[in-house]
């Protein structure tokens, strides 16, 4: 069954919703992942975010030199707003989606490509030498990691025969992608670290970089940039849901109860990678991609086509 298109206004205030609430929920999980990692026990996950980002609406507003000034105030409304565009393709049952498009892995393909341009965008209006390294640090890794993403959703796409992300859900009905394609989800998780340059794969905003991209960003600007790092990570997941845990798919529960689970399984085990890997070095990681996890994931893409002509 065809998911039906969700009004203009009901899509927006759902998208909207969730990207708000999946900001907070992922600020709240890192927290418990922190303490978790560093065992002690978790204090203040629930309200700390919100003072948090209370604190960042006081703070004074930092400008550079000669920064490009509509360039920097609209990078992290771009990065926001593709999260925004790729949370819409996810169907939340099989009646219900709020931008069911036929392309809809395509689309998903051209946010994680935008998502780039917004990143180096953060980085090099700032008009700021660490920024600048973070942007074109990020920029060098960003598109090998593209073409990784791009083997294992087609990948994940033969088997529906189709790139609507509703026919992907319905083709595994009788057994998700996560146990027909094994190696998809783990090298899918890996792009997803490398698009919200989260954790281990952080090469835009990195501690040696004293901030990276954000490093002259402050007050409000530093409240949205980190708002919408958090809502790609919500984005990201629920995709990754949708493609690879069969998305709505589930008994007893509603279809939205089962797409907020399975989203949330995911955001947590990226949250746990994020914080017990190290930061790797970005020429080695670069040598692994090419030399390891390309040719695994073209491994990958070849067994599910031989699978599809059977």
């Amino acid at each position: 069954m065809t998911p039906a298109p969700a009004g203009p206004w009901l899509s927006l205030a759902v998208i909207g919703a969730s990207l708000l609430l999946g900001a907070w929920t992922v600020a709240s999980l890192d927290r418990i992942a922190a303490a978790l990692v560093a065992g002690r026990r978790p204090r203040g996950w629930l309200i700390g975010p919100v003072r948090h980002g209370a604190r960042m609406l006081l703070q004074q507003r930092n400008r550079t030199e000669h920064p490009d000034g509509p360039a920097w105030t609209l990078a992290p409304a771009a990065y926001l707003g593709l999260a925004a565009v790729g949370l819409a393709v996810v169907p939340w049952s099989a009646e219900l989606s709020p931008a069911d498009v036929s392309a809809g892995i395509v689309l998903w393909g051209a946010v994680e490509s935008l998502a780039v341009v917004a990143i180096f965008l953060h980085g090099w209006s700032a008009n700021a030498h660490l920024a600048l390294v973070g942007a074109y640090r990020y920029v060098s890794l960003g598109l090998s990691v593209m073409l990784l993403s791009m083997f294992v959703l087609i990948a994940a796409a033969l088997p529906a025969e189709s790139l609507r992300l509703g026919a992907i859900v319905a083709s595994q009905s009788e057994l998700w992608n996560v146990a027909r394609q094994p190696l998809g989800l783990p090298l899918f998780l890996v792009v997803g670290l490398g698009v919200t340059f989260w954790g281990p794969l952080n090469f835009a905003d990195a501690s040696d970089l004293a901030g990276g991209t954000a490093s002259e960003v402050s007050g409000p600007s530093r409240l949205l940039w980190e708002l919408a790092r958090r809502a790609m990570l919500v984005s990201f997941s629920a995709v990754a849901a949708t493609v690879f845990l069969g998305g709505y798919l589930g008994p007893w529960l509603p279809g939205p109860v089962w797409v907020i689970a399975k989203t949330l399984l995911v955001l947590a085990l990226l949250l746990l990678l994020g914080r017990l890997g190290a930061r790797l070095d970005p020429s080695r990681f670069l040598t692994a991609l090419w030399v390891v996890l390309l040719p695994i994931a073209f491994l990958s893409l070849l067994l599910a086509g031989l699978e599809a002509l059977r």
